[in-house]
């Protein structure tokens, strides 16, 4: 009998873009924190409603005019809404350089979804947030969508760079459960950050001062109280990474927690620096802007705190 021969592999016809998928899906990641700092000014300048309508911008308009008679609060809205359109065009370029991946795990290559997934639900949100004139709970939900595609996002770069090798510590396992603790605060500070904004006067609504009708100072002080814990178990985690024997992967996650201390200790500056000056809406931007990047170097000090092979 003649050996039958085993069939030849399929060509992957992408080989030759697949050296662009680092670069997309960082592009992804920027672009996830950008649209929070253009919704940020969405909401600061009370352009929330500047497009009247969804998905286009006026009835029988789909983009903005720009005339004399044009305002600001439009050009804004549109501007923001244009990022989302670029933002698809990136999901679609993830989706097609992940999924089609077939060198790596199928785990890996559904992450590729998520983006365009994300992006696609953002857009729904958004026009349900107009169609409901601002309401406070899907301003809201708008916001913490977009914080939990920046997590996504980093997950997704940081996922690119490993092995497809089962996930392995790299210290104890009391250092993984205070990573994933800090995780759990980020949540609580993001959540109480959003009320506090919507309880004070860039709440995104020209009409009243607040979209939240609860006692701003008191979230406030919840929100500086979750910071403050969040801060304790950084410090924790920090000096348990000291602890732990030096390995390439316990130096790579030292200094992803470092950074993780510089990030907080510059949000954590505007914050109390907008409080004390009243609320500028230029340093409460700064402060969405510090918000993305906070959600960002979280995941990035807690997803070094494992490796795969």
């Amino acid at each position: 009998m003649t050996a039958t021969a085993a069939p030849a592999p399929a060509r992957d016809r992408l080989a030759p873009l697949r050296r662009w998928t680092p670069a997309v899906l960082v592009a992804n990641l920027v672009g996830q924190i950008v649209i929070i700092v253009t919704g940020g000014a969405v909401r600061l300048t009370d352009s929330g409603l500047g497009c009247s309508t969804w998905p286009q911008c006026h009835p029988g308009q789909f983009t903005a005019q720009y005339h004399a008679a044009t305002s600001y609060h439009e050009i804004v809205e549109f501007t923001n809404r244009t990022l989302t359109g670029a933002l698809g065009v990136i999901g679609l370029l993830v989706l097609l350089l992940v999924w089609t991946d077939r060198s790596r795990t199928p785990a890996y290559r559904r992450l590729g979804a998520a983006p365009l997934v994300g992006v696609l639900a953002q857009a729904l949100i958004g026009g349900v947030v107009v169609l409901l004139h601002l309401h406070p709970g899907w301003v809201s939900l708008h916001f913490g969508v977009s914080a939990g595609l920046v997590w996504v996002s980093a997950y997704l770069l940081h996922r690119h760079r490993e092995g497809d090798g089962a996930p392995v510590r790299v210290a104890s396992a009391a250092v993984t459960r205070t990573g994933w603790a800090l995780s759990a605060l980020l949540v609580a500070v993001v959540a109480a950050g959003v009320v506090v904004t919507g309880a004070g006067p860039h709440s995104g609504d020209d009409t009243v001062g607040y979209r939240f009708a609860v006692d701003p100072l008191l979230v406030t002080r919840l929100h500086s109280g979750a910071v403050w814990l969040f801060v304790g178990a950084l410090v924790v985690l920090l000096t348990q990474l000291h602890r732990t024997p030096t390995t390439p992967a316990v130096t790579r996650a030292r200094r992803a927690a470092w950074l993780l201390v510089v990030v907080t200790l510059l949000q954590g500056a505007v914050g109390y620096t907008q409080y004390f000056t009243g609320l500028p809406a230029l340093l409460v931007g700064a402060h969405m802007l510090g918000a993305a990047l906070l959600v960002w170097a979280t995941a990035n000090a807690v997803l070094h705190l494992r490796t795969r092979a």
